[in-house]
């Protein structure tokens, strides 16, 4: 059984940092590329980062670049995503997704596997 578990959401103040995790289990990680994704109350699920199999290249949304830090442990089966700098615009669930392919972009249809999501939320 596939499983994408992300966790450390939570509620913080503009200008705090998140880490988020995702961990993978019943599926290949090492060799397959991930990303996160987020879809705030209203909106469609919008792309933030992505990362190749071997941890590069990575890729960012403009909305997050310089801010967020998409990284991963193969070792550990684990994703995660560095949130500083936050704004109350980044508010919204987060998933990780999950490729099969060893280089995926800010496509949906380039993941094949996701999870349920973790809420962050941005307000002073």
């Amino acid at each position: 059984q596939v499983q994408l578990v992300e966790s450390g959401g939570g509620v913080v103040q503009p200008g705090d940092s998140l880490r988020l995790s995702c961990t993978v289990s019943g599926r290949t990680f090492s060799n397959n590329a991930m990303g996160w994704f987020r879809q705030a109350p209203g909106k469609e699920r919008e792309f933030v980062a992505s990362i190749a199999w071997s941890s590069f290249p990575t890729y960012y949304a403009s909305s997050v670049k310089g801010r967020f830090t998409i990284s991963r442990d193969n070792a550990k089966n684990t994703l995660y995503l560095e949130m500083n700098s936050l704004k109350p615009e980044d508010t919204a669930v987060y998933s990780c997704a999950a490729s099969n392919r060893p280089l995926s972009h800010d496509q949906l249809y380039e993941y094949d596997d996701w999870g349920q999501g973790t809420q962050v939320t941005v307000s002073s």
